[in-house]
């Protein structure tokens, strides 16, 4: 039974409903669509079937026409289920069974991607529909549309182009972790990002901590990119671990472990050791041995040992070990510290370049920005004559936005507009900066020295850093410092002078 009661008008691209055909269809001629965005909870409440026993469904569903004489449900699948399960019981009853009013969508045959939008869209307005199931409808739905329909899927989900492989990647989290992020109120792309690094030990709380400290301060992305950055670093590092074990694996050689407390450690490293005549052991000449293994250090490479030396005829250097003491544990203490800041120092270039070709991309650059961007050009410190020499411009081609970063800058800052001089300059000086500060050690020539720029960097390079902070805050919180770059400026900051001389003060007064 299909009987039309009104009359269609001209479809448009994407026509609204209250366009469409209304029909009245038997609903033993309702099956699911295989579009249908909500593939999990698709069953009637009680509570449903019940009111539909009583009064019929109300609400006209939407199904579109199938080849064999059937009408797929895209939306409202389980209110025709329950007339199913009503007019079932009025049969049995002796009661005459009811219809079900619905939109037939003659347009959407053939269109799966716009079809499964809409019945996302649906779903994703009523309650009980689960986030996996919005993100399978979200990937599904993009990949299967064309590009003008992707657009405007894209905008009324207010996600961006990337969406479909976003969506694609979020699925990885499990379901408890999906409705964790979406109750945090993470995005899609924030998702997605979560299970690029899911891996990493507590990378959930520090991202949603990330995000509760952006919500507060305005809103924006600071706090999370710099979270996303170490995660990310901490990720490649993990990796770079794992790839070295597996090659000692592949290689047969052992990895030494941990020794635990109170255990003695019957390794030595090749450098303690000498064969049993006195001469030097090294990877080479120490392969036969039994004993053959390695310790990972910091930056994971293999330092050879050997597993038990008196086991194997090996015998110590003349120079004794010295036990350990206080001092060497506050200086292993001190390197970790080391290592994990010089990891952080070089994670946190990702967000501020970021930061700063988006700056240079806007429309209008920030006047704090271009009399910074003024002022090292007309004064030309050291630095920036010293990195125009090396003529290094992949950097200032990528804070342009050149796809490649052998493009040369001159030819990317030519489809700039004229009256955005002030932006390719900014670029420029950024650039420069951004050379300067990519290695957290360097030799300070003033000192004849090496220092960490995370505890010592220059007034010029801490300049830089808070100039961005500055931008960052009144972007809405768009960019933020990391904590290492914030430790760095830290004796840098305006009040911080007049602190230290209040300190001193009271002290002499005291």
């Amino acid at each position: 039974m299909a009987t039309a009661v009104s009359t269609p008008t001209s479809t448009p691209a994407a026509p609204e409903e209250d366009t469409t055909q209304v029909v009245v269809l038997d609903a033993a001629l309702l099956v699911r669509d295989e579009c249908n965005a909500r593939e999990h909870d698709t069953e009637p409440d009680e509570k449903l079937i019940t009111s539909v026993k009583e009064i019929g469904v109300e609400e006209p569903i939407s199904v579109r026409p199938r080849p064999d004489g059937t009408y797929g449900v895209f939306k409202g699948w389980r209110r025709a289920q329950a007339a199913q399960v009503a007019n079932a019981t009025a049969e049995a009853e002796g009661r005459p069974v009811r219809p079900v009013k619905a939109y037939v969508r003659q347009d959407l045959v053939g269109r799966d991607g716009w079809t499964r939008f809409l019945s996302l869209v649906e779903n994703d307005h009523r309650e009980g529909m689960s986030a996996r199931d919005t993100l399978r409808a979200q990937e599904l739905a993009l990949i299967d549309m064309s590009e003008v329909d992707r657009r405007t899927a894209a905008k009324a989900l207010r996600v961006g182009r990337n969406a479909a492989r976003q969506a694609k990647t979020a699925q990885k989290l499990d379901d408890a972790t999906l409705r964790r992020a979406t109750a945090g109120g993470m995005d899609l792309e924030q998702t997605a990002q979560l299970a690029e690094v899911s891996d990493v030990r507590g990378a959930e709380n520090r991202l949603l901590r990330a995000l509760q400290r952006d919500h507060e301060e305005g809103g924006g992305r600071g706090h999370w990119d710099q979270e996303m950055a170490l995660l990310r670093a901490e990720q490649a590092d993990a990796t770079a671990r794992a790839k070295a074990v597996e090659e000692l694996k592949a290689a047969g050689i052992p990895l030494l472990g941990t020794v635990g407390y109170g255990q003695k450690d019957p390794s030595r490293p090749l450098a303690e050791l000498t064969t049993g005549l006195g001469a030097p052991l090294t990877e080479d000449n120490h392969k036969g041995c039994p004993g053959h293994s390695a310790r990972l250090d910091e930056e994971h490479r293999p330092v050879w040992h050997c597993a038990d030396p008196a086991a194997h005829g090996h015998k110590a250097r003349p120079k004794p070990k010295r036990p350990k003491t206080e001092e060497d544990e506050r200086r292993a203490e001190e390197r970790a510290r080391t290592v994990a800041c010089n990891r952080a120092w070089k994670a946190a270039a990702g967000p501020r370049q970021e930061f700063v070709k988006r700056l240079v991309r806007g429309k209008t650059l920030p006047e704090e920005a271009r009399q910074f961007a003024q002022r090292i050009v007309l004064d030309l410190p050291r630095f920036y004559g010293k990195w125009a020499d090396k003529q290094r411009t992949e950097t200032l081609a990528l804070l342009l936005g050149a796809a490649d970063p052998q493009e040369a800058p001159s030819q990317v800052a030519a489809n700039f507009p004229k009256n955005r001089l002030a932006n390719v300059l900014f670029a420029q000086v950024a650039a420069a900066f951004e050379d300067d500060i990519r290695e957290p050690k360097q030799f300070d020539t003033a000192r004849m020295r090496h220092v960490c720029l995370w505890e010592s960097p220059s007034p010029l390079q801490a300049s830089y850093l808070l100039l961005l902070e500055s931008l960052g805050q009144a972007d809405n919180g768009s960019y933020q410092l990391s904590e290492v770059e914030q430790q760095a400026v830290a004796s840098h900051r305006p009040n911080a002078n007049a602190e230290a001389d209040s300190d001193a003060s009271a002290d002499a007064d005291a």
